[in-house]
């Protein structure tokens, strides 16, 4: 009987050794760090991004692609700072009735009030970037939500508009448990599938560059990347937006992705 026990006691300590095994597995998988990439697709086609990538992302409010076969194209900026190009490309998304949503820092929202409330007057949308640029990987739940909630808040003080809930994580990092308190947050993570270098302000290779980049990594659904700093997406993007129009793709608001009616800031249509 004695021996019995001792089996059943072995067993059970067995069991619990497996559990915390496979706690602990888990908790390092929701913690580790991804950064966004892919393998860009040619002629058309969709980029590869990995069963991984698409799997953990899968799971949660985020977004990466539209998942359709239709030439639905969406075009982002991120803006940590102003360098001057920011009104022209302002000019050309107005003459060209294209909606574009801009991933702002706090710095930005702090050091250029004017150019903000323009984006938002001319009807596109304002995604949050966090506070301070912060690898959100690393911060715990409630330093996370302080960066959100600082950005928003700074944003209605400066707009007097609720912030819609999209956020862009800084540099693309991102792990289970990052995406799990951007869940549970409310808000929508959207990454890209089209990008190119294009923010380093002393090596831009002229508007030819930008151009062909956007060109032929193009297919349909692409969350297009792009850096206001530049003074090549300056340039380039009317022609861009023309020549892409041409080839049937259009330009529709990031609320496209995740609403069955897509919403339109100030009414502000998007037409091929």
């Amino acid at each position: 009987m004695k021996i019995k026990f001792k089996k059943i006691g072995v067993f059970m300590l067995f069991l619990m050794i497996c559990l915390l095994l496979s706690v602990n597995v888990q908790a390092d998988s929701d913690t580790r760090s991804y950064g966004w990439g892919m393998k860009p697709g040619k002629n058309g086609n969709r980029p590869e991004f990995g069963k991984l990538y698409e799997q953990i992302l899968s799971r949660h409010n985020a977004y990466y692609i539209d998942d359709t076969t239709s030439k639905r194209v969406y075009l982002t900026f991120d803006a940590g700072y102003e360098n001057g190009y920011t009104s022209q490309i302002l000019d050309v998304l107005k003459k060209n009735n294209v909606n574009a949503t801009f991933f702002l820092v706090g710095d930005y929202l702090n050091n250029e009030e004017e150019l903000v409330k323009r984006m938002v007057n001319e009807g596109h949308f304002i995604g949050n970037h966090t506070y301070s640029h912060k690898d959100l990987t690393k911060l715990n739940k409630e330093n996370y939500a302080f960066e959100l909630k600082k950005f928003e808040d700074r944003y209605t003080e400066l707009t007097g508009k609720k912030l819609m809930k999209i956020m862009r994580p800084p540099s693309g990092r991102f792990s289970e448990r990052s995406l799990k308190i951007a869940d549970e947050l409310g808000y929508y993570n959207i990454f890209w599938s089209l990008a190119y270098k294009d923010w380093v302000i002393d090596k831009q290779r002229g508007w030819e560059y930008a151009y062909n980049e956007v060109m032929k990594k193009i297919h349909p659904g692409a969350i297009i990347l792009m850096h206001p700093v530049s003074k090549d997406n300056a340039l380039a993007l009317e022609k861009i937006i023309i020549d892409l129009r041409i080839k049937g793709y259009e330009f529709v608001p990031i609320t496209t992705l995740f609403m069955s009616e897509p919403l339109f800031v100030n009414g502000l249509k998007n037409l091929r």
